[in-house]
């Protein structure tokens, strides 16, 4: 059988984003978890607890398990990256973790909306996330070998943007074909199809099953077009995977550039991750929107993504990804800075009248750039770790990558969580966020903007 060309493996390379990218913008950010904050929220009412008590607390179990995930996939990843590496081969792993998202993202459906069995329908979520979240890091590990090192940003950039419209088009037609407003009709006016009942909450909770259906048809042009060339390494036992690893976390003495950038990507990139989770449930539990209008929200945010992904894939071309993270990191502080000074009853200090819609507004406005600047920061940053990551060991350097996203990732949930507690306000919540990204810019002198390997990127080779 023939090699498939450059081209179709750079295509079936984005279409895992494609594939992927539903777990991510359908059931984290937009449907399933707000619908899981509203169902954990009335089911701690209906202990007799006050509402704002119920919001805490259901806002608590989520950061939660958002925190445990990411920490397994934080410190696992980069030894399944060694594993792979030593191994020479990293298409058994990706599709090991493909069937947990398959299984994570079906057993949502089984999510009782009287909140009866809240533990399970986290586990799944978790399993599902984690395996969604492990398979990104032997894929973008495939990244250098998809262009020439100048080429690698815009690469990149276009996964983002093609991935993010496969998210935008699946929220769509669930919005429009399954989930239920409170009059039991979808936002097209449509009842649930395929017989889904409105009562049970069954539209909604399609949102998993259907995420993982679609993940299995879309992973098939990766599947046939995306090769690897099997590599005889050293073997595969643990001892050698973490021998491995251990090497290259004591190298990083030796790389400065890496360790800054490792270390700026973990508080910038927890910083965005906070803003995906909790943006959803902020606007349901602080605004009382209903889950359909978090969705035309994520839409419009998706949407975003999608063109902020494509434009910037071509800015990182032109100007390399550095000086593209630096404006958009600058771009979300002042997303998050409005946040911040924004209610119902004002914006920046000045009062607005009783029922005023300004604030939706604002706060679609806030969704438009946090998806645009969101996309745009995700793919310049996996550029430029591209131009960081050791040739000979990519998936055990995106591992290193995963893990420098993921280490920290109790930080963000947790500042919210105790800044909302302090201050009783979902709204000084926020604040905690700006304080990340900041750290983050402050690191970022010390990244060379062409990584440790400079040289490499001056040439205009191509991969084999």
């Amino acid at each position: 059988m023939s090699q498939p060309s450059l081209k179709k493996r750079v295509w079936g390379w984005f279409f895992f984003d494609w594939a992927s990218q539903p777990y991510h913008t359908v059931l984290l950010t937009f449907i399933f978890g707000p619908f899981f904050a509203s169902v954990a929220m009335e089911y701690y009412m209906a202990t007799g607890i006050g509402e704002n008590a119920a919001d805490a607390r259901a806002q608590s179990i989520w950061s939660l398990t958002l925190t445990v995930t990411g920490l397994i996939v934080g410190f696992g990843g980069p030894v399944m990256g060694a594993l792979a590496d030593t191994a020479g081969r990293r298409m058994p792993w990706i599709i090991a973790f493909s069937t947990m998202f398959v299984a994570g993202a079906t057993g949502l459906w089984w999510t009782n909306p009287d909140g009866s069995n809240l533990f399970w329908a986290l586990t799944f979520f978790a399993v599902g996330f984690i395996g969604a979240e492990y398979a990104l890091i032997f894929t973008n590990a495939q990244l250098p070998t998809l262009g020439t090192p100048q080429e690698i940003g815009k690469i990149s950039g276009s996964g983002f943007a093609f991935g993010y419209l496969g998210g935008l088009i699946s929220l769509a037609i669930v919005l429009v074909f399954f989930v239920e407003q409170a009059n039991g009709r979808t936002i097209a006016g449509l009842a649930p199809i395929l017989g889904l009942d409105p009562e049970m909450r069954e539209g909604t909770r399609f949102a998993g099953p259907f995420a993982a259906l679609w993940f299995l048809i879309f992973m098939i042009p990766y599947f046939l077009w995306v090769r690897e060339v099997r590599v005889e390494r050293r073997g595969h036992s643990l001892r050698a995977a973490l021998s491995s690893l251990g090497a290259s976390i004591k190298g990083l003495a030796r790389r400065p550039s890496l360790a800054a950038y490792l270390g700026s990507s973990m508080l910038y990139r927890d910083a965005l991750n906070g803003l995906y989770g909790f943006g959803g449930t902020y606007a349901l539990l602080v605004l009382n929107w209903e889950v359909t209008q978090v969705g035309v929200f994520g839409i419009i945010s998706v949407l975003a993504a999608a063109g902020f992904s494509w434009v910037g894939g071509g800015l990182d071309k032109r100007l390399g990804p550095k000086p593209v993270i630096i404006a958009t990191i600058l771009g979300l502080m002042l997303v998050c800075f409005t946040i911040v000074n924004m209610s119902r009853e004002s914006i920046f200090g000045v009062a607005l009248e009783t029922g005023s819609a300004l604030p939706d507004m604002v706060f679609f406005g806030c969704g438009v750039l946090i998806g645009g600047f969101g996309g745009i920061l995700q793919a310049a940053s996996r550029s430029m770790m591209v131009r960081h990551a050791d040739p000979e060991t990519p998936t055990e350097s995106f591992g290193l990558y995963g893990l420098s996203g993921r280490a920290t990732a109790f930080l963000a949930p947790a500042l919210i969580g105790t800044v909302t507690a302090m201050t009783e306000s979902a709204r000084l919540g926020v604040a905690p966020l700006i304080f990340l990204f900041l750290l983050g810019l402050v690191l970022l002198p010390w990244v060379k903007a062409g990584g440790d390997r400079a040289d490499t990127w001056d040439t205009g080779s191509q991969p084999s």
